[in-house]
């Protein structure tokens, strides 16, 4: 039960549903106890009035005797239908605190997860698979509000039913519900021994499914390379290997139900012989009558269901605690990334990186090595290098969804980590080089993030990122939804959508990473003549690794291996007949031979 220590805040939040729930419990099941007290009372009654009417066979008085069963066998009837309903309304009430109380603290702790999913760093997603995310905050929470709610509920009518009906059972008679009773240490026994092997089992089953919905999110994110390959038959079989462990894995718990059920059904079933067997040699001896023995077999089964659900809540609580543990595993990955401040800055006057290296925590691989440049307001800057050179890390860094290693990254001469992340960001608009559109219309897609702005303005920024008449072809122009992840759309279509969201905010640092890699040389000189209007006076942060794009920056800053080996204008490098010349050969000599 360690993990679930986890949920106990939740409890003392809700504590006042909680507290009604238990007293309506109790309540329910005092007003239970009416029942069997009362059958016990009406057989008595009924047996001592049926002797004197069999006495007084043949005698007018007789008549009398017959009105008198029939109105103790009615009010008898009508006591136990009243305190009967008042148990069910009791119940009713029961459910609707503590079963409410689960589903608010379900939704409490999908929030908490939701955004602890927000504050993690890039890293952090490299790492985990998108089914096992989705599994923790969907299956796994809830059944941890399985044990919140139903077996909460039921752990308590039990410990309840039991105290109450145990002591009203030796009150009637000791002896024989000490007898009575003998089977219960067998069953505590039981749920001792086979609650450790629920535990493992249930554990096993949430490993099974965060690898079952890992491999489903994957099969369908990625149908179209399978069904460009043909291997759905291959695809199937794995999916089919996942599904069967998954099933084998449930089975195995519910074979130890299964044992478990039928074996406490078995020591209720002697609890009820023993009761009509004892019982009936008291009657023989004068010290119990036929009222004792029916009210004795109410209790057994008033205990029955209690008992027959230990079994299950027992389970329950077992699978909550391996959901829980998994839970607290990723609640304790703390992010790496930490808003330690939260002073703004007014604008964006001055970046600088100063012998900045990084290594990626997960990989181990070195990014960059002793990167110094600085970049001023309203210049254009571009990095260019090969593949894997360091480009995109380097607009990573600034975005501060990483930490440097060594070095400083500074903002206006404050260290980076000292600047509110969130209002840093809010003053950039970032093109990213993996381009992600939402399940959405094109109109919420190019406003992500954005108030909201008038229709011209979203026209505005789609023209310049030479989108707009794409879209107008479109049978429900801006208001077409792009399908998850933009699929309904091109990869330049994807593209230019993710500049004119970038834009749209009117940001004071543009960060574009490659994002002109899906169009044609054509419509790449267009955007780029409408960029050099738009971004006149804006500062821009160019990567790419098409250098024909770049010519007129104020500064170009070639990698190479992580590291910075030449920086300068065009013809500066040009000049230096270096690395950034033999680039410009090798893409000029391209560009004929296409």
């Amino acid at each position: 039960m360690k993990a679930l220590r986890a949920v106990n805040k939740y409890f003392i939040k809700y504590k006042t549903l909680l507290l009604l729930g238990v007293v309506f419990v109790i309540s329910s099941n005092i007003f239970g106890l009416y029942t069997p007290e009362y059958i016990r009372y009406a057989i008595n009654v009924l047996e001592d009035n049926l002797s004197i009417y069999r006495l007084a066979q043949g005698f007018q008085i007789q008549k009398q005797f017959q009105y008198g069963i029939i109105y103790t066998i009615l009010f008898f009837a009508a006591i136990i239908i009243v305190t009967s309903l008042i148990k069910g309304l009791l119940m009713f009430f029961m459910r609707q605190t503590i079963i409410v109380m689960s589903r608010k603290i379900e939704y409490d702790q999908k929030n908490e997860m939701y955004l602890h999913y927000q504050k993690l760093s890039s890293a952090f997603y490299k790492r985990n698979n998108t089914g096992d995310l989705m599994s923790r905050i969907s299956e796994d929470v809830s059944r941890v509000r399985m044990y919140v709610g139903p077996a909460i509920m039921y752990f308590i009518n039990t410990a309840t039913m039991f105290i109450l009906v145990i002591y009203v059972m030796f009150s009637v008679n000791a002896k024989l519900s000490i007898l009575v009773l003998l089977p219960l240490p067998l069953l505590v026994y039981s749920i001792y021994k086979v609650s450790d092997i629920i535990n493992v089992k249930s554990e096993n089953i949430s490993i099974a499914l965060s690898a079952l919905t890992s491999r489903a999110q994957e099969v369908f994110s990625g149908v179209r390379v399978i069904q460009s390959f043909a291997i759905d038959k291959q695809i199937q079989e794995e999916f089919y290997q996942s599904s069967e462990d998954y099933k084998e894995q449930n089975i195995s718990l519910a074979r130890v139900n299964s044992f478990f059920m039928p074996l406490m059904v078995l020591l209720i079933g002697l609890s009820l012989l023993l009761v009509i067997y004892i019982g009936g040699i008291e009657i023989q001896k004068g010290g119990f009558t036929t009222g004792n023995i029916a009210e004795f077999v109410v209790y057994i089964n008033m205990l029955t269901w209690p008992v027959a659900s230990l079994g299950w809540c027992v389970s329950l609580v077992q699978r909550a605690e391996a959901s829980q543990k998994r839970i607290n595993n990723f609640l304790d990955d703390k992010t790496e990334i930490k808003n330690s401040s939260n002073v703004a800055i007014n604008e964006i006057e001055h970046i600088q990186f100063k012998n900045v290296s990084f290594i990626y925590p997960d990989t181990g691989i070195q990014a960059l090595t002793n990167i110094s440049f600085e970049i001023n307001k309203g210049e254009k800057v571009a990095i260019v290098g090969k593949t894997g050179s360091g480009k995109s890390t380097i607009a990573e860094l600034l975005l501060h969804t990483y930490d440097i290693q060594n070095g400083n990254i500074s903002i206006n001469q404050k260290l980076l980590h000292n600047i509110d992340i969130y209002s840093f960001r809010n003053k950039i608009g970032y093109t990213p080089q993996d381009i992600f559109l939402f399940s959405d219309s094109i109109k919420n897609n190019i406003l992500f993030g954005s108030d909201e702005q008038p229709f011209e303005k979203i026209e505005h920024y789609a023209k310049i990122a030479h989108v707009h008449n794409d879209i107008n072809q479109l049978s429900k122009k801006y208001e077409t939804i792009v399908g998850e992840r933009g699929v309904m759309l091109s990869g330049g279509q994807k593209q230019r959508i993710s500049i004119a969201r970038s834009f749209v905010k009117n940001p004071e640092l543009i960060i574009m990473d490659d994002c002109l890699s899906a169009v044609d040389a054509h419509t790449e000189k267009t955007i780029l003549n409408n960029l050099n209007k738009t971004l006149q006076n804006k500062t821009v942060l160019f990567i790419t690794h098409r250098l024909f794009a770049i010519m007129n920056f104020d500064k170009i800053i070639v990698l190479e291996d992580g590291k910075i080996v030449e920086q300068g204008k065009h013809d500066e490098l040009m000049k230096l007949n270096g690395v950034y010349f033999d680039l410009y050969q090798l893409q000029q000599i391209e560009a004929v031979e296409s």
